[in-house]
């Protein structure tokens, strides 16, 4: 807490530095903060570029030519809450760019006076010095806007120097030992605009000083105490007689006030007839009764009457005295915030009151009742009190007719449908009633013209379709409720500004932003998003609308489930149309469908697919069976030279030309009618032939293409994955086929016979022994023992 207290200093001081009209450009600004960092000096380590140094709350007990002497740059410097008891002010001789320096809050005694820098702010209140501590080197601070000063003693000898000098603003502290030697005159040399003096803490007001400075516009005292005055304030009420003699003093602050009733509302007396217009009372304790019976309101000038934290030990007298006094007040602006008051009267006749703030006390749902003296109140606060029933708070308004702006939040109200008692003044604009008990009835009874309405931190979990026509709502704050939808603007067309963030929002339509065009400001963030296809739509929406539009967008918009996108941003919520919709779906299920449908019936028409599955489902079950033999191993056992696949149309060229002319040469050849093994399937003996046999011999006619059992042979020959490693097709034409006689799902042997070269039968005997060695070249290769002996055991 004291390191927040420490920053909120920092800023404050900072703040001041404006209001003093002090020019820092962001580009040559370098700020270094070692404030409450327990140091014993000014820090070396320091950066030549500084501009503003914050060393306030260490331990600092002096202040040397050299702790400064190369921050040339430097324009603020706050040594505040140190411990420096002495200062040359010539240590600043070398930093001529120095305009604020504060050395407030130090056990500073003494100060030798220099030719000075120009300051433009100088605070050394809260010190311990005797005298003013001011030098005659100070008249030549042209710039100077504020001057803090303390002491315990006053001479008006001391304020020569400065009093030609133009001053905005002048502190000024007294010690605790104040008053002992008083010059009444000494503060008259005064030339500024506004003057705060703090009287001593501990002591009774019993001084005499004039402080009736005659150029001050605001006048600000603290610390006044006169508890064991038998005169009952008597000094202060003198002190405050003279500021009559001051025409241009327009504004009063009174800060920490402890005395009894008759001395305050003596004050309040006092101010009244004079030109003071504004008048700001706070920290107030007060004891004893109140006796005092007529006030005079007449002759004026007050615009404004503010009193804040007020503490009463004991209520010994009738507080309707008090309520007497206050509610009859002839001023403009009235506020009594922070008193514990419990009532308020109605004015005895037509008021003046424009605004009235009677926030943070224990006022009830009787305050004003049948109330119909404030017909000229526009503004009216009764912020943290103590109401109940909504329906007093609509009659109360109802002799207010020119009520514009009511704030009763932070209350206990609730409210029960009654159309008799909806009955709200029709010149209501704007009603905060946020952060109290109400809930979705209050929709049927609001204020016919208003255009702000702040419903926020109550139970309200729906806005009913049947809620009062407002015609002119601009601007609707429904945060921190339960509300599960966005509201349309049927009811509400000329809305402008929607808050609804903090609710239980899960899937706004995005129907909304067609209800509501003309929304300028919608803040939506912090409800529990539900990331599914129905928010696709309103998230479109908003990513296409202005930042500024949008509050809080992308960074308080998040899904709140499903569970995966849990904290995911709505705008990195991607979801495809397609899946989001069902029609679009099905239509796309439907013609992927269509389109499987007839690929696949164009595949079994035109490319006998069903007989490709039943021979890739013949070689998958082969392969299996093998997988784990080596291609050596398989080699090492072949038993023939070549499988012969030919049509039984063609057997006798087979047997009469082919098998003769191979044997001899000790060819072996296998033949399904003598080779193939009985019991095994014809695809199974096809296949294991092929896989025994180094060649596969096909001898092409049109009666092999006629031959389905051929084509079998000719398919499991050519993706034989047994004997990839060398080239096992050799193709015979024993006859020319024409292409349109090879049918359609043949594709493979229109394949092989357009990219293979093959042999072809001739038909002069010259040709036939060049033909039969070629083949058998082609077929050659000498069979292992193991192979030999297998094929001549099945022989």
């Amino acid at each position: 807490m004291k390191k927040n207290s420490s920053l909120f200093h920092f800023v404050i001081i900072l703040v001041l530095i404006v209001k003093s009209k002090i020019q820092l450009s962001d580009e040559s600004e370098f700020l270094v903060d070692r404030s409450k960092t327990g140091l014993n000096h000014v820090p070396k380590d320091l950066s030549l570029e500084t501009t503003t140094l914050n060393i306030s709350q260490n331990y600092i007990s002096e202040l040397q030519t050299s702790d400064i002497l190369s921050l040339s740059k430097l324009r603020i410097l706050i040594m505040s809450h140190n411990r420096i008891q002495y200062l040359d002010i010539s240590v600043f001789r070398f930093n001529q760019e120095l305009e604020y320096l504060d050395l407030s809050h130090n056990k500073l005694r003494m100060i030798s006076c220099h030719p000075t820098v120009n300051f433009k702010h100088l605070d050394l209140s809260y010190n311990t010095f005797d005298a003013l501590p001011i030098c005659k080197e100070f008249g030549n601070m042209s710039q100077l806007k504020f001057l803090g000063l303390s002491a315990t003693q006053l001479e008006k000898s001391s304020v020569q120097p400065i009093a030609h000098l133009n001053i905005s603003k002048i502190l000024l502290v007294l010690g605790e030992t104040y008053g002992e030697k008083e010059d009444p005159e000494s503060l008259q040399d005064f030339n500024t605009e506004s003057l705060h003096i703090v009287f001593p803490t501990k002591k009774e007001f019993h001084f005499i000083l004039d402080m009736s400075v005659s150029t001050a516009v605001s006048l600000e005292l603290s610390n006044i105490k006169c508890v064991l005055d038998n005169n009952e304030c008597s000094y202060f009420l003198i002190a405050l007689s003279k500021l009559q003699k001051n025409p241009r003093l327009l504004n009063l602050t009174l800060n920490n006030i402890e005395t009894s009733w008759n001395p305050f509302i003596n004050i309040l007396q006092l101010v009244w007839p004079t030109t003071i217009e504004y008048v700001f009372i706070s920290n107030v304790k007060l004891q004893g009764k109140l006796d005092f019976r007529n006030f005079d309101y007449s002759h004026t000038s007050l615009k404004a009457l503010s009193i804040h934290q007020v503490v009463s030990d004991v209520f010994n007298f009738p507080q309707s005295n008090i309520y007497k006094i206050f509610s009859n007040m002839n001023i403009q602006n009235f506020t009594v915030s922070g008193t514990h008051m419990i009532h308020m009267l109605c004015p005895s006749q037509i008021s003046p009151f424009l605004h009235l703030d009677f926030s943070n006390n224990l006022l009830t749902d009787m305050v004003f009742k049948n109330c119909g003296n404030l017909i000229e109140l526009k503004t009216l606060s009764l912020q943290m009190n103590q109401l109940k029933e909504l329906a007093n708070i609509i009659h109360m308004t109802e002799e207010m007719k020119s009520l514009q702006q009511l704030d009763v939040s932070q209350n206990s109200l609730r409210y029960e449908e009654d159309e008799k008692k909806c009955s709200w003044t029709k010149s209501l604009l704007s009603l905060n009633m946020s952060s109290n008990i109400l809930t979705d009835s209050v929709f049927r009874c609001l204020p016919p013209k208003v255009k702000v309405l702040d419903l926020h931190n109550n139970r309200i979990m729906n806005i009913p379709k049947d809620v009062t026509h407002l015609e002119a709502l601009q601007e609707l704050n429904v945060a921190f409720n339960s509300l599960a939808h966005l509201p349309g603007c049927g009811t509400f067309n000329t809305l402008s500004i929607l808050i609804i963030e903090h609710n239980l929002v899960s899937q706004p339509s995005a129907d909304f932003f067609q209800s509501c065009q003309k929304i300028k400001s919608i803040k939506a963030g912090s409800n529990p998003f539900q990331c599914t296809c129905e928010l696709r739509d309103f998230i479109q929406h908003l990513g296409q609308l202005p930042s500024e539009v949008v509050e809080g967008w992308p960074d308080a918009y998040k899904c709140d489930y499903p569970e995966s996108y849990k904290g995911t941003p709505l705008k990195d919520f991607h979801v495809s149309p397609l899946f989001c919709n069902t029609g679009l779906l099905i239509v796309t299920i439907g013609a992927i469908v269509l389109v499987l449908a007839g690929t696949v019936t164009f595949l079994c028409l035109y490319l006998d697919l069903p007989w490709y599955l039943r021979m890739v489902c013949q070689w998958a079950q082969t392969r299996h069976r093998t997988r784990n033999v080596p291609l050596e191993e398989l080699q090492r056992t072949l038993q023939f030279h070549a499988f012969i696949s030919y049509s039984e149309h063609d057997s006798a060229w087979v047997k009469s030309e082919l098998l003769p002319n191979l044997e001899k040469e000790d060819i072996q050849i296998c033949l399904h009618e003598r080779n193939f093994v009985p019991g095994k399937s014809i695809v199974e003996n096809i296949i294991n032939c092929i896989e025994k046999s180094y060649k596969s011999i096909f001898v092409l006619s049109p009666n092999f293409v006629q031959s389905e059992w051929c084509h079998y042979e000719l398919y499991f020959a050519h993706h034989n994955l047994f004997h990839k490693a060398f080239d096992s097709l050799i193709l015979i034409l024993l006859e020319p086929i024409p292409q349109y006689s090879i049918p359609s799902n043949y594709h493979k042997l229109k394949t092989l016979m357009a990219r293979r070269t093959y042999l072809e039968w001739p038909t002069e005997k010259s040709k036939h022994g060049l033909f039969w060695a070629n083949l058998r070249a082609a077929i050659h290769i000498k069979l292992t023992a193991q192979g030999k002996e297998i094929n001549h055991r099945q022989s």
